[in-house]
């Protein structure tokens, strides 16, 4: 069992880096019984929390969104070169909020997890290594 990461005020950018790691491994966590939705979920959290780390970095406010393409856009209007990669986390969104929940919508695809997860890994990747340069 792996220790847990220490732990860092709220308005500290290195605190939402760790709690998105917290997600993206909760993401990878493949439990018998657990909706793809779900573990769609905790990538897209991975992402957002990452995201916002870098967002508090650079001392811009953002709003309480899970609009992962309009925190991206904040970023870039602060000069922050992005990834493509990183750029990719647009597509996450849809699992903010509609996914979780019981609807009409198609089940997540084995396909469609395995990328929503390689999308949060390189976000969460991108945002710790900006920490690292600070």
């Amino acid at each position: 069992m792996s220790a847990m990461p220490s732990r860092h005020l709220p308005d500290d950018p290195s605190e939402w880096v760790s709690r998105a790691k917290s997600n993206l491994i909760r993401a990878k966590n493949r439990i018998p019984g657990v909706y793809l939705e779900d573990l769609c979920f905790d990538a897209q959290q991975a992402a957002e929390k990452a995201i916002k780390a870098i967002l508090m970095q650079l001392k811009v406010e953002y709003p309480y969104v899970h609009d992962l393409a309009e925190l991206l856009t904040l970023v870039d209007k602060a000069g922050k070169e992005i990834p493509d990669s990183v750029m990719q986390a647009s597509r996450l969104t849809r699992y903010a909020v509609v996914s979780r929940y019981p609807s009409a919508f198609e089940p997540v695809t084995e396909e469609e997890y395995q990328r929503a997860l390689t999308i949060a890994e390189e976000t969460v990747r991108w945002a710790t290594e900006c920490l690292l340069e600070k």
